[in-house]
């Protein structure tokens, strides 16, 4: 296996975008991240292409690569569409990634696409709700939210009850996230918060108010994979990247099995890492990730979110994006814009965010649900090299 490198990044604005298409939103990441890598369409050796939710939405069940790189000038080489959930996009930048290291191309586009806006919201919860077993779901579930945060909020009421995390500490990720927004040109939401504005704000479901939850968005974002003799300065390499299932008999979450798995790859440990991007679908999910990522004990999550260790400036600052509650969670593309800001923090571009002389950064990705847990967990790790 080849070192693997990240020639060029790029992404659209992330927000409801109800007037523009799915493969508008898709050639503008694209363009954006050739551009970025300083190569053309004819570059391409073959693509990758996430989505999760097109089919329910929009119609388009299949082919979406190929019919939204067409206009593009794309065409002629292998494109393969991937879908994992919330992990569609990760799992694209995991071929793309096993394409180059494995020495089958030199030069390879992950993309990822999602339209999740519609004018018959059910609609977009029904899509959303399509990441669980759907032969599970209740018949009689009250509007108005998809059944994806139900599970949620089961699970966040466990975790909370074991670990003594209350739902201030919870208002507490939303606050920051949110900081971090209005840093990001391109987040759906960012402002300031306070405790009592996100506890009295909409009850979704218990223990989740509005702000707890990540948004219904429209977005999409990009990267070009390249081998050494491609590659571009500053150095991005991809030091891990490693894609699990959930355990069939539950003994270990699948972000820490993912993660001890990359952490092995890399030959590297928690604290080596200078910042991360989580999948904070809600705000428990990202208190539990700290925990499951090992950069805290069982029950000491509460503890860094209420002494800013994860905060802008913090001993690890933990989604400077704004996260999917405030940057936008459009669930097929998510994972890219998670790279995306990983590799701006390495290039030391992420201007009003910058976490000081970042030099490995990972991108924590999970998708769907089963039982207690995610079903699947992507976990990148990147260096500036």
């Amino acid at each position: 296996m080849r070192d693997v490198y990240v020639a060029g990044i790029g992404m659209t604005r992330f927000a409801k975008q109800p007037d523009r298409s799915i493969k508008d939103l898709l050639a503008e990441a694209v363009t954006s991240t050739l551009k970025d890598a300083g190569r053309g369409t004819a570059d391409v050796q073959a693509a990758y292409v996430g989505n999760a939710a097109a089919g329910t939405i929009t119609g388009q069940e299949m082919v979406l690569g190929q019919v939204g790189l067409r206009p593009l000038g794309i065409g002629g080489i292998p494109v393969i569409n991937t879908e994992n959930a919330c992990a569609s996009a990760s799992t694209a930048f995991h071929l793309a990634w096993q394409a180059v290291a494995t020495g089958a191309h030199d030069i390879v586009l992950a993309v990822a696409a999602e339209k999740l806006t519609h004018p018959d919201k059910a609609r977009s919860f029904a899509a959303i709700g399509g990441s669980v077993d759907v032969e599970t779901v209740p018949p009689d579930l009250p509007a108005g939210r998809s059944f994806l945060m139900d599970l949620y909020g089961a699970a966040a009421l466990d975790y909370m009850a074991e670990s003594g995390t209350t739902a201030e500490d919870l208002a507490r990720v939303v606050i920051k996230n949110q900081h971090n927004g209005a840093l990001n040109p391109v987040a759906q939401y960012g402002g300031e918060l306070t405790i009592e504005e996100v506890l009295n704000a909409r009850l979704i479901v218990e223990p989740f108010t509005l702000q707890m939850c990540s948004p219904i968005t429209d977005g999409a974002a990009a990267a070009l994979l390249v081998s050494p003799e491609y590659a571009a300065s500053p150095q991005i390499r991809v030091l891990a990247s490693v894609v699990r299932s959930a355990p069939v008999d539950g003994a270990t979450k699948v972000i820490k099995l993912a993660s001890q798995a990359a952490y092995e790859v890399a030959g590297l440990g928690p604290d080596d890492i200078d910042c991360i991007e989580v999948h904070d679908a809600a705000a428990s999910a990202e208190l539990m990730a700290y925990e499951q990522l090992g950069l805290t004990e069982l029950g000491g999550a509460k503890e860094m979110i209420r002494t800013g260790q994860t905060d802008l400036g913090g001993r690890i600052p933990v989604n400077t994006s704004g996260g999917l509650l405030s940057r936008g969670h459009p669930i097929g593309a998510t994972g890219l814009a998670q790279i995306a800001e990983a590799v701006l923090q390495l290039r030391g571009t992420a201007d009003g965010r910058q976490v000081e002389n970042a030099r490995i950064a990972m991108a924590q990705n999970a998708g769907g649900w089963h039982g207690n847990d995610n079903v699947a967990s992507v976990i990148h790790l990147f260096e500036r090299s």
